[in-house]
C-alpha cells in the first residue's frame, strides 16, 4: 500500500524537460501560439519601448548614454564597411542588418532570464504532469531561425536584382549565356564545348548553395541557443545555485557572438549579391583606358 502511494506521488510530481520543439501555450482559432512566438513578440515589444525612450531623450549635445550608443553605432558601421568595402552599400543594408542583430540578441538574452523560464503552467501529457514555460527563447525554435534565414537569402537576391539587374542574377544560377557561347565561340575556341557545360553546372551549384545558406544560418543559430538552454537546465538540476552562474555568463557571451555572426553573414550575402562577377569585355576595357588617357592628355594640355 505504501509502495502504491509512493508511485502515485512520483507520477504526480511535475516534470520540466527542455524539448527540441516549442510548446503550444494557447490557440487563437486554428492558429497555435507557442512559447517561443510569445518570447519573440516580447523581444519586439522591448525593442520598440527601448527605441522610443532613446528617441525621446535624443539631444543635440549627447549625454553619456547617447554618446555610448553613438560610439557603438559608428563601430557597427565601420565593421560593416570592412565587409562591404563600400560605404554606399553599407548605408543601404545597415538598417536591416542592425535590426536583425538587435532582434536576435534580445531574443537570446530574454531566454536566459530566470523569470522567463520559471513562469508557466502544468499540463497533462501521456498521464504525466508536465511544466510548460510561457516564454522560451525565440531563437531556440527552429521555425524562427529558419524563417529568418529564408528571409535573408531572399532579401539578398532581391537586393542583387535592384543593384546589378535581374538578368545577371538569373544568369548566375541558370547560365544560359555559357550555353549560348557554344554556338557563338565554337569556331574560334574549340575548348568552349567543354568549358561551357562546366560553367552552366557551376550555376546550378550556386543555386544549391543558396539552399545550403538557409540550412547553415538556421541550424547554427538554433543549435547554439538550444544547446545553451540544455546546458543551463542540466547544470541547474545538478548544482542549484553556485555552479550554474559561470555558465549563465558564458551563454550571455555566446548569445552576443551568435547574433553578431548571423548579422555579419547576412552582410556578406548582401555584399556578394550586389557584385557583378562577369568579366568586362576587353574592347570596352581598352576603350575606357583610351578615353581615360585622352581626357588626361586634354587636362595636361589645358594646364
Amino acid at each position: 500500500m505504501a509502495t502504491n502511494n509512493l508511485e502515485q506521488n512520483i507520477e504526480v510530481e511535475p516534470v520540466h524537460e527542455t524539448t527540441i520543439y516549442a510548446e503550444p501555450v494557447f490557440h487563437v482559432g486554428s492558429f497555435q501560439i507557442t512559447n517561443s512566438l510569445l518570447n519573440s513578440w516580447l523581444a519586439v515589444l522591448v525593442i520598440i519601448v527601448f527605441c522610443l525612450v532613446l528617441r525621446k531623450n535624443l539631444k543635440q549635445i549627447p549625454g553619456k548614454v547617447q554618446h555610448i550608443f553613438e560610439i557603438l553605432l559608428e563601430g557597427a558601421l565601420s565593421l560593416c564597411d570592412q565587409v562591404t568595402n563600400d560605404r554606399k552599400i553599407t548605408l543601404k543594408i545597415f538598417p536591416l542588418v542592425i535590426s536583425l542583430f538587435v532582434f536576435i540578441l534580445v531574443n537570446n538574452w530574454l531566454g536566459l532570464l530566470p523569470i522567463v523560464g520559471s513562469v508557466g503552467f502544468l499540463a497533462n501529457e501521456a498521464g504525466h504532469s508536465v511544466f510548460i514555460p510561457i516564454f522560451r527563447a525565440g531563437t531556440a525554435d527552429i521555425n524562427t531561425t529558419l524563417a529568418l534565414s529564408i528571409a535573408i537569402v531572399i532579401a539578398s537576391n532581391i537586393f542583387g536584382i535592384i543593384t546589378i539587374g535581374i538578368w545577371k542574377i538569373f544568369n548566375k544560377y541558370v547560365n544560359i549565356k555559357a550555353l549560348g557561347g557554344i554556338v557563338t565561340k565554337f569556331r574560334k575556341d574549340k575548348n568552349v564545348i567543354i568549358v561551357a557545360p562546366i560553367t552552366f553546372f557551376v550555376g546550378i551549384l550556386e543555386l544549391i548553395g543558396e539552399m545550403a545558406k538557409v540550412a547553415s544560418l538556421s541550424f547554427r543559430l538554433f543549435g547554439n541557443v538550444f544547446a545553451g538552454e540544455v546546458l543551463l537546465a542540466s547544470m541547474g538540476a545538478i548544482f542549484l545555485y553556485i555552479l550554474p552562474t559561470p555558465f549563465l555568463f558564458l551563454e550571455v557571451f555566446i548569445g552576443l557572438i551568435q547574433a553578431l555572426i548571423f548579422s555579419l553573414l547576412a552582410t556578406v550575402y548582401f555584399t556578394i549579391a550586389s557584385q557583378d562577377h562577369e568579366p568586362a569585355r576587353s574592347e570596352d576595357h581598352s576603350g575606357g583606358e583610351h578615353e581615360e588617357h585622352e581626357s588626361h592628355e586634354e587636362k595636361l594640355a589645358s594646364v
